[in-house]
C-alpha cells in the first residue's frame, strides 16, 4: 500500500503516474486532448476531455506498473491552474466550455477594473493583477453568457470550480465539491490573508458566492473516489496547482528557497515563509503550501519565452533539428560574438508585463551563423530569470542569505543553458534526480497524509541533486554581460 498515483492534468495532456513506497516512478502514462480556439486570443477545452484523459491516464499507469486498485494508498492531484469551469450540480454537465488560463477575452473588462481604481483593493487581497489570466474575469464571463446561469447559481444549483475541483468531483461522484489553498489562491476572488473567498470581490464581479468549492489544505481529505472507477475506493488526500506542487516536489520549504521550472514558459517561486510579500516590482504574492490550516507565502515570477525560443529555433527559423542540438551548437559559437536576444515574441512577462512588445537581436555580424543564434537563445532564458530574482530580492531581501535554485523542466536538462544561468545570477544551480517535480510534490502530499510516505523533514533530506552547477564568471564580466542585456530590453521597450 505503499504505492501512490499522481494525476498530472495539463493545458495540453493529462498524465498518470504511479511512484513507489519509495517515491520512484513506478509507471507513467500519458495522453494529449484537443486545443479549441473559437476567436483569437481565446483559448478553451472540452471538460470532458479534462475528465476522460485523466481517468483513461490514471487506469493506464496503474496496469503499467503491474498493480491493482487494492495496491494504491491515495491520490495526489495537479492541476493546470487558472483554468476555469462551471458545471450543473445535478447532472454533473458544464454550462460552458472550460476557459483556459491562457484565454484573454477578458481583456478590455480588466482593463476597466484598473481604470475604475479597483486593482488595488483586488492586489490587496489576492496578491494578484487584474488580468484575464486569473478565474475570476472568466467565472463573470460565463455568467454573463449563459442564460439564467446567474439565477441558478444564486439559487446553489451551479458550482464553479478550477481543473482539481472538475477532477475531484468526477472522481466522488459529485460527492465533494472542493478545491485547495494554492489553487484558490489563483481565481483573483481568494483572500489569501483571511483564508476565505472574498466577499468584496465576488459583489464587485456579481458572482454569487454559492457556487465556490470548500477550500481545504493541500493534504486533506477531499474523498474518495467511486468504486467502479479503479475497482475500489482510493481516498484522494492531496492536491496543488502546478507551480506549487513543482516547489513542493523540490522540497523548497523554508523561507528563501527558489524553484524556477522551464517549459514553454519559465515560473520562478520564491518562498516567503509566514509572510506574504506584497510587491513592488510586478510579481504575484501567492500560496507556496498550505498544511494544518497555514499557509506558506511566495512571490512568483513568470516569463512567456524559456523552452520556446528553442522551438522557435527549430520549428520558425529551421537552424535546429531537435531541442538537443543546441547545447552543442553553443558550446561551438564564436566568443569574439556576442549576440543578445530579447524573445518577446509574445510580449515580456515578469518583471516588465509589456505583452505589446516585440522581440529583437544586437550585436549581428556578418559572421554571426547558427551557432551565435543558439547561444543568444539558451542565454535569453538565464537573462530573464536573472530579471526575476533581482526583482524578487528588491522585494524580499534578507541579510546574509545565499541563494541556490532548483530548476526542473525541459530546458532544465541543457547544461549549456544551466551553467550559464548560474554564471550569470552568480548563485549555485541545483537541477535533482527526479525531474518529474511537480507529480511528486502531489504525490508526496498524498502519500505524507495517508502516513505511507515520510513527513516534510525527512522528504527534504531525501531531494537529491543529479548536479549542481556553480558559477564561474567572474563580477565585471557579469556586471558587464547583464548590463548588455538591460540596454537591449530598455530598447524593445522604447526606454
Amino acid at each position: 500500500m505503499g504505492y501512490i498515483l499522481a494525476l498530472d492534468q495539463g493545458t495540453t495532456s493529462s498524465r498518470g503516474i504511479v511512484f513507489d513506497a519509495q517515491m520512484r516512478i513506478s509507471a507513467i502514462a500519458q495522453e494529449e486532448f484537443p486545443q479549441h480556439y473559437p476567436d483569437s486570443g481565446w483559448v478553451e477545452h472540452d471538460p470532458s476531455d479534462l475528465w476522460a484523459t485523466t481517468a483513461a491516464t490514471a487506469r493506464a499507469a496503474i496496469e503499467k506498473a503491474g498493480l491493482n486498485a487494492s495496491d494504491i494508498a491515495a491520490i495526489g492531484i495537479t492541476n493546470q491552474r487558472e483554468t476555469t469551469l462551471i458545471w450543473d450540480r445535478k447532472t454533473g454537465k458544464p454550462i460552458h466550455n472550460a476557459i483556459v488560463w491562457q484565454d484573454r477575452r477578458t481583456a478590455d473588462f480588466c482593463a476597466k477594473l484598473r481604470a475604475d481604481g479597483h486593482e488595488q483593493m483586488i492586489t490587496a487581497r489576492t496578491g494578484l493583477l487584474a488580468d484575464p489570466y486569473f478565474s475570476a474575469t472568466k467565472v463573470k464571463y460565463i455568467l454573463d453568457q449563459v442564460d439564467g446561469a446567474r439565477e441558478r447559481a444564486r439559487g446553489g444549483e451551479l458550482a464553479f470550480g478550477t481543473v482539481d475541483s472538475w477532477l475531484i468531483w468526477n472522481l466522488t461522484g459529485g460527492r465533494v465539491h472542493a478545491t485547495d489553498a494554492t489553487n484558490a489562491a489563483r481565481t483573483m476572488l481568494y483572500d489569501i490573508h483571511k483564508g476565505r473567498w472574498s466577499r468584496t470581490i465576488c459583489d464587485l464581479l456579481d458572482i454569487p458566492m454559492e457556487l465556490l468549492p470548500d477550500v481545504r489544505d493541500c493534504a486533506a481529505d477531499f474523498g474518495v473516489t467511486r468504486a467502479d472507477l479503479f475497482g475500489r475506493e482510493i481516498p484522494i488526500l492531496g492536491v496543488a496547482g502546478d507551480q506549487q506542487a513543482a516547489t513542493i516536489g523540490q522540497a523548497c520549504f523554508s523561507p528563501g528557497m527558489l524553484k524556477s521550472t522551464y517549459g514553454t514558459g519559465c515560473f520562478a517561486v520564491l518562498n516567503t515563509g509566514e509572510v506574504p510579500v506584497a510587491s513592488s516590482n510586478k510579481l504575484l504574492t501567492t500560496i507556496a503550501y498550505q498544511l494544518d490550516g497555514k499557509p506558506t507565502y511566495a512571490l512568483e515570477g513568470s516569463i512567456f519565452i524559456a523552452g520556446a525560443v528553442v522551438q522557435w529555433l527549430r520549428d520558425g527559423i529551421k537552424i535546429i533539428r531537435a531541442a538537443p542540438e543546441t547545447q552543442g551548437l553553443a558550446e561551438q559559437a564564436d566568443p569574439s560574438q556576442d549576440l543578445i536576444l530579447v524573445p518577446a515574441f509574445v510580449g515580456l512577462g515578469a518583471p516588465y508585463w509589456k505583452p505589446e512588445v516585440r522581440g529583437a537581436i544586437f550585436g549581428l555580424t556578418r559572421n554571426s551563423g547558427p551557432a551565435e543564434f543558439a547561444r543568444a537563445a539558451l542565454e535569453s532564458v538565464g537573462y530573464q530569470t536573472r530579471d526575476l530574482l533581482d526583482a524578487m530580492q528588491a522585494d524580499w531581501a534578507r541579510e546574509g542569505a545565499q541563494p541556490v535554485l532548483r530548476v526542473d523542466g525541459g530546458m532544465a536538462a541543457n547544461d549549456y543553458a544551466m551553467q550559464f544561468l548560474s554564471d550569470i545570477i552568480g548563485a549555485p544551480v541545483d537541477r535533482p534526480e527526479v525531474l518529474e517535480t511537480t507529480a511528486l510534490g502531489a504525490a508526496w502530499l498524498a502519500g505524507m497524509r495517508a502516513g505511507v510516505w515520510p513527513d516534510m523533514d525527512e522528504f527534504a533530506k531525501g531531494w537529491a541533486v543529479e548536479r549542481q552547477f556553480a558559477p564561474r564568471m567572474d563580477e565585471g564580466p557579469r556586471r558587464a554581460r547583464y548590463d548588455r542585456w538591460t540596454r537591449a530590453v530598455n530598447a524593445v521597450l522604447g526606454v
